[in-house]
C-alpha cells in the first residue's frame, strides 16, 4: 500500500482546495498518483453538481473590473447557495480571479470555456461545487465599452456597477464612482428615456390611467395627464434624469456637466444578487 505523506494530502489540498480528509481519500483511492486523485476530486464536484443542479443560487459575489486604460469594464456575479459561502474569503477570491478573466472574454460562454490554471472555468466551478458541496456557477456578465470607464462594488459585493463617461477629463475617475454609486442604489431601468423599453412605457400609462379613473378624472384627459406621470417616471427611473444622491438639488446628467461643460454617461451596467 502506497504511504500517503501530510505533505502529498496538503500539496493536493493548495492544488483543488478540497478539505484535508477529501484530498487524503482521493490520494488512497488513487494509490498516491496526483493527478488521478485529482481527477477523483472532480468526479465527486461533478456528481454533487448534478445533485444540486435545480438548487437556487441565489447569492455570491457581484465583482466589477476595469482594464488598465480605464476603456473596458466588466462585471461578473459567481452565485452559491448560501450567504455563509458569499462572505468566505476563498470564494470571494476567486469570483475576483474570474472577474480578472472576465476582462478577455466577450461573454459568459467564453468565460466558461476560458483556461483557468489547465483547466476550463467550468470546469474549475464543478470542483468547486464538490469542494464546498453548493451550487456554483456564474451568474451575471456585462461589459461596457467607452472612453472611460469606471466601477463601484456595493459593500458585501451584493451590487456592482459600470459607468462609462464620454471623454478623459480631470475629475472623471471621481464622477464615473459617483455615477457608479447611484446606479448601484437607485437601480434606474435605463440611461434615458429613449433607452426605456416600449413594454414599460405602455405599462406605466395604463397604471396611471387606472389610478386617474379612480380618482374619477374625465376620459378625454386622460392621455395628457398620464403622459404628464409618464414624464415622471422618466425623471425618477432613468440615470441621466434622476436626483443626484449626493446632491438632490441637480440631476446626474448636470452633475456630470458641472465636472466638465461637455461631459456625457454615455452607458451603464448593473449586476445585484438575492
Amino acid at each position: 500500500m502506497v504511504k500517503i505523506t501530510a505533505a502529498d494530502v496538503n500539496t493536493l489540498r493548495k492544488t483543488t482546495g478540497a478539505g484535508m480528509m477529501d484530498c487524503k481519500n482521493a490520494l488512497v483511492e488513487a494509490e498516491g498518483d496526483f493527478d488521478k486523485a485529482i481527477e477523483i476530486l472532480r468526479k465527486k464536484g461533478q456528481k454533487v453538481a448534478a445533485k444540486r443542479a435545480d438548487r437556487d443560487s441565489s447569492e455570491g459575489a457581484a465583482i466589477a473590473k476595469v482594464n488598465e486604460g480605464k476603456t473596458e469594464g466588466v462585471i461578473i456575479s459567481l452565485n452559491c447557495e448560501t450567504d455563509f459561502v458569499a462572505k468566505n474569503d476563498t470564494f470571494v477570491s476567486l469570483a475576483k480571479e474570474l472577474a480578472d478573466l472576465a476582462l478577455q472574454c466577450n461573454d459568459k460562454d467564453s468565460l466558461l470555456a476560458a483556461n483557468y490554471n489547465g483547466i476550463s472555468v467550468q470546469e474549475k466551478l464543478t470542483e468547486q461545487t464538490g469542494v464546498i458541496g453548493e451550487k456554483i456557477e456564474i451568474g451575471g456578465f456585462r461589459r461596457l465599452s467607452a472612453p472611460f470607464v469606471g466601477s463601484y462594488i456595493h459593500a458585501g459585493n451584493k451590487i456592482a456597477t459600470l459607468v462609462g463617461l464620454s471623454a478623459v477629463v480631470d475629475g472623471a475617475a471621481e464622477a464615473a464612482k459617483d455615477v457608479a454609486m447611484q446606479a448601484a442604489a437607485m437601480n434606474p431601468v435605463a440611461l434615458d428615456q429613449t433607452g426605456v423599453d416600449q413594454e414599460i412605457i405602455d405599462k406605466e400609462i395604463e397604471i396611471a390611467k387606472d389610478q386617474l379613473r379612480q380618482e374619477g378624472k374625465p376620459e378625454a384627459m386622460l392621455d395628457k395627464i398620464a403622459q404628464g406621470k409618464l414624464q415622471r417616471f422618466f425623471k425618477d427611473n432613468t440615470l441621466v434624469n434622476q436626483a443626484f444622491i449626493k446632491d438632490s438639488k441637480q440631476s446626474v446628467a448636470q452633475y456630470v456637466k458641472s465636472v466638465d461643460a461637455n461631459l456625457e454617461v454615455t452607458g451603464f451596467e448593473r449586476v445585484a444578487l438575492g
